[in-house]
């Protein structure tokens, strides 16, 4: 296959790698591909940067099969890594599929997110394949758009202002997470089919187009209808140095105990109740 990129794909995906130092000479990085338009184009970028930097660095994708079922027929449901493995094989990356029963961790932890056990499991099983095989790297196709969802989500699904980093190492295992991705937009990596050719596999997740990632999605391009520039002031929040006047952490009855006395008249801890 003739891969190529047009400059300012390039450039973006450049900018990634330089930015967070993502690769270096000898790393052997495993891509994780699920076969939509996200890691189709994270496995094409990474060829391109494999002929085009100087680096000396390996690629091998893998792909996890979460085992699910098509709700209307009780068979499996469909999934066509096949036609993944001949992508891969035309980028020349060796390419793997492992099977993981996510779909029954799914039904074993109902208390739980269908998406947070999906991502727990997927996580576990690439990390043991790559130090199983004496990877050192994992490459994950987030792009821009995830991590400002996920900021989004953190704050009001957890109170809290975080997302992922383009680059984390994992202390557990020893192995660096990187995100290539990170400066593309969801429309970018959509139209990128224009350059690889290869039409995404449908996701085999019932629950696909129904979680609160969506939710937060529909909501961010609601508010952008109205003010396009919603999403850069979101995506410059998500850096450091960028929290302005927030309220200090919230204290303890004991920490407050001192000071409550000050304020009210009586006796002790006894008539208060601190």
């Amino acid at each position: 296959m003739n891969i190529r990129l047009p400059q300012l794909y390039f450039s973006k995906l450049l900018r990634a790698v330089v930015e967070f130092d993502m690769i270096k000479n000898g790393d052997r990085i495993l891509i994780g591909v699920s076969g939509g338009k996200d890691s189709i184009f994270l496995s094409y970028a990474m060829a391109v940067l494999r002929e085009r930097l100087h680096k000396d660095f390996q690629l091998h994708a893998l792909t996890i099969n979460p085992m699910f079922t098509d709700t209307a027929t009780g068979q499996p449901a469909p999934f066509d890594t096949e036609r993944i493995r001949t992508f891969m094989h035309s980028l020349n990356i060796p390419y793997d599929v492992i099977d993981v029963d996510i779909a029954g961790a799914i039904a074993d932890q109902q208390d739980k997110s269908p998406c947070f056990t999906c991502a727990f499991f997927r996580r576990g099983a690439v990390n043991r394949y790559a130090k199983e095989h004496g990877m050192n790297k994992i490459a994950y196709a987030h792009h821009n758009d995830d991590a400002v969802e996920t900021f989004v989500m953190g704050l009001l699904y957890s109170g809290q202002l975080s997302t992922f980093t383009p680059n984390t190492y994992l202390d557990r295992t020893g192995l660096t997470v990187i995100r290539p991705l990170i400066y593309f937009r969801e429309e970018e990596t959509r139209d990128a089919v224009k350059y690889h050719g290869f039409r995404p596999v449908p996701s085999p997740c019932p629950h696909d187009g129904y979680t609160s990632r969506q939710t937060v999605k529909e909501l961010i391009a609601k508010l952008c209808h109205k003010d396009p520039s919603v999403y850069d002031h979101l995506a410059a929040a998500m850096r450091q140095g960028a929290v302005g006047q927030l309220w200090p952490a919230a204290k303890t009855r004991k920490e407050m105990r001192d000071t409550y006395f000050h304020y009210m008249k009586c006796a002790g801890p006894q008539k208060s109740g601190l």
